[in-house]
C-alpha cells in the first residue's frame, strides 16, 4: 500500500512538471541567411551564398569578426575585414546582421580617445552607449540647411582676420609635411575651450606617438573635456583606416541633432585616399588617375558634404569640418589636392619657405582663401581687419621688386616698414590662440600705424605689453568689443588714444 502511494506521488510531480515545461515552451526559430568564405587574404574575404546583401551592410563570420560589404558581383560579395583574420579559411560560415555599419554613440564619449568602430582605447573602462548611428548618412538635404553666418574663432590672428571660418563651413587646411597644419587644428580646438563647441580630432594614419602628444596637449590646456579624439593608426588596417573619418561624422550628427555646434578635423585626408586606394586595389577594382579608383572623388564628397549648418526646424546644429591635406613639393594640382579644394569651402595654404623663414603659421595669403567670406566676421573683426589683405599683398610684390635696388623712395620706405610689422605681428606662438578683444586692439593699433615706429624686433614684447596694459587701464574697452562685437568710430578712437598714451609711457 505504501510503495503505491509513492508512486502516486512521483506520476503527480512528473505531471506537474510537464504541464509546466508545456505552458512554459516558447517556439524560438531565427533565419539567419549564411554564405561561406571561398577566398581570403589580406584582409579581404569573398563570400559566395549572401545573394541579399547589401552595400555598405555589416556581416559576422564565425570567429566573431566582423566586415563591411563593399563589392557586389554577379555571385560574390567582396568584404573588407574589421579585425585579425587569423581562424578564417575556406569553407569558413559568414552570416548577414542586416544591419548597416555603425558606432555606438552618447555624450560618454566626451574626453575619450577611441578608434574607429568607437571602442575606448584610452584604457579608462567602457562607454555607456545612447544610441547606434550608422557611419555612412546621407547629407542633409538643401531645405535642411541655414547659410553660414556665426563666426568659429580659431583664435590665430592672421586667419580670423583675412579668412574667417564659419560654423558650417568646410575649411581645408592644405601644404607640406612638417609646415604647421596640424598645429591649426589643435590651436582651434583650444580656442573653444569658452565657446560652446565639442571638438572631434580624427587621425588618420597617424603615428600613435603623434596621437598620443596631441591628446596630451589637448589635456594640458583642459580640451579634451569637450573633444573626442578618433584614431586609426599607421598600424591599423586600411579598411580602419578607410572608415574612421566616417565614424567621428557620425559622432558629429548625433551631437548636431541636439542642437550643438560640432568641430571636426579630419586629419588627414591624403592618408584617408591611399588606404582606400589599397583597399579598391586588393578588391580587384580597376585603377584610374595616380592608381586610385574611379570614386575617390566620391569617397570625400559624401564625407564633407555631411558638415553644414542645419536650420531652426532641424535643430540648429552645425558641423565645421577642417579637412587636412599634404602635398608633395607644394603641388596643389595633384589628384587628391584638386578633388577636395573644389568639394571645400576655401583653404589654407602653408608653405614650407614661409615656415623656415620663421613665419609661423606659415600662411600664404595669395594663395589661401574663404569662400564664406565676411559674413563669418564680427563686425567689430570686419572693421579692424580692413585693408590686412591688401597691405600684405602689397608688401609681398613690392618686396620682391625691391631686393635688388639700393635707393628707395618714401612712399616705398613706408609701404615695406608697415609690411614687415604686419607680418611680425601676425607670428603667433603653439597653443597661444588670440581671445577676439586681444586681436581687435592690435588689428586696430596695427591699421593706423601705430607700430610703425617700433623696431622690428621689439613687436613681440610691444604686443604683449600693449595686451596688459589695456587689461590693466581700460577693462572697459576690453568689456565693450566681448559684449557687443562691434567696432564703432568713438570705440577706435579710445584705443587709438590708449595705444598712444601706452607708448608715450
Amino acid at each position: 500500500m505504501l510503495g503505491g502511494e509513492i508512486l502516486s506521488i512521483k506520476q503527480n510531480e512528473i505531471i506537474s512538471v510537464l504541464k509546466n515545461e508545456i505552458e512554459n515552451y516558447d517556439i524560438k526559430t531565427t533565419i539567419n541567411e549564411t554564405g561561406a568564405i571561398i577566398q581570403i587574404g589580406d584582409g579581404i574575404a569573398t563570400i559566395y551564398g549572401l545573394e541579399n546583401a547589401m552595400y555598405g551592410e555589416l556581416v559576422e563570420f564565425e570567429t566573431g569578426v566582423n566586415g563591411i560589404v563593399q563589392n557586389l558581383e554577379m555571385n560574390t560579395i567582396g568584404v573588407v575585414l574589421l579585425g585579425s583574420d587569423y581562424g578564417l579559411k575556406e569553407g569558413s560560415k559568414v552570416i548577414r546582421t542586416q544591419k548597416r555599419a555603425g558606432i555606438p554613440v552618447s555624450k560618454a564619449l566626451l574626453g575619450r580617445v577611441v578608434d574607429a568602430l568607437g571602442k575606448p582605447i584610452d584604457g579608462k573602462g567602457q562607454i555607456e552607449v545612447d544610441d547606434y548611428f550608422p557611419i555612412e548618412n546621407e547629407a542633409p538635404s538643401v531645405v535642411a540647411r541655414k547659410s553660414v553666418n556665426v563666426p568659429l574663432q580659431t583664435g590665430i590672428l592672421a586667419i580670423d582676420s583675412m579668412f574667417p571660418i564659419g560654423r558650417g563651413q568646410r575649411e581645408l587646411i592644405i601644404g607640406d609635411r612638417q609646415t604647421g597644419k596640424t598645429s591649426i587644428a589643435v590651436d582651434t580646438i583650444l580656442n573653444q575651450k569658452e565657446e560652446d563647441v565639442i571638438c572631434i580630432y580624427v587621425a588618420i594614419g597617424q603615428k600613435a606617438s603623434t596621437v598620443a602628444k596631441i591628446v596630451s596637449t589637448l589635456t594640458k590646456f583642459g580640451a579634451m573635456d569637450y573633444s573626442i579624439v578618433v584614431s586609426a593608426s599607421a598600424s591599423d588596417l586600411a579598411p580602419l583606416q578607410y572608415i574612421a573619418p566616417y565614424s567621428g561624422t557620425a559622432m558629429a550628427e548625433y551631437f548636431m541633432k541636439q542642437g550643438k555646434d560640432v568641430l571636426i578635423v579630419y586629419d588627414d585626408l591624403s592618408k584617408h585616399a591611399v588606404a582606400y586606394r589599397a583597399m579598391s586595389l586588393l578588391l580587384k577594382r580597376l585603377p584610374g588617375r595616380e592608381a586610385y579608383p574611379g570614386d575617390v572623388f566620391y569617397l570625400h564628397s559624401r564625407l564633407l558634404e555631411r558638415s553644414c549648418r542645419l536650420n531652426e526646424e532641424n535643430g540648429g546644429g552645425s558641423i565645421t569640418a577642417l579637412p587636412i591635406i599634404e602635398t608633395l613639393a607644394g603641388d596643389v594640382s595633384a589628384y587628391i589636392p584638386t578633388n577636395v579644394i573644389s568639394i571645400t569651402d576655401g583653404q589654407i595654404f602653408l608653405e614650407s619657405e614661409l615656415f623656415f623663414a620663421g613665419i609661423r603659421p606659415a600662411v600664404n595669403v595669395g594663395l589661401s582663401v574663404s569662400r564664406v567670406g565676411g559674413d563669418a566676421q564680427t563686425k567689430a573683426m570686419k572693421k579692424a581687419a580692413g585693408s590686412l589683405r591688401i597691405d600684405l599683398a602689397q608688401f609681398r610684390e613690392m618686396e620682391i621688386f625691391t631686393q635688388f635696388s639700393s635707393e628707395l623712395d618714401k612712399s616705398t620706405k613706408d609701404l615695406l616698414d608697415h609690411g614687415s610689422r604686419l607680418i611680425e605681428l601676425l607670428k603667433q606662438p603653439l597653443s597661444k590662440p588670440l581671445p577676439l578683444h586681444e586681436q581687435i586692439i592690435l588689428l586696430v593699433a596695427a591699421n593706423n600705424k601705430l607700430m610703425n615706429d617700433v623696431p622690428v624686433k621689439e613687436i613681440k614684447n610691444f604686443r604683449n605689453d600693449l595686451i596688459h596694459y589695456f587689461e590693466n587701464n581700460y577693462k572697459n574697452i576690453i568689456e565693450e568689443i566681448k559684449t557687443k562685437k562691434v567696432l564703432s568710430v568713438e570705440l577706435t578712437n579710445q584705443i587709438i588714444e590708449a595705444t598712444k598714451e601706452f607708448k608715450s609711457r
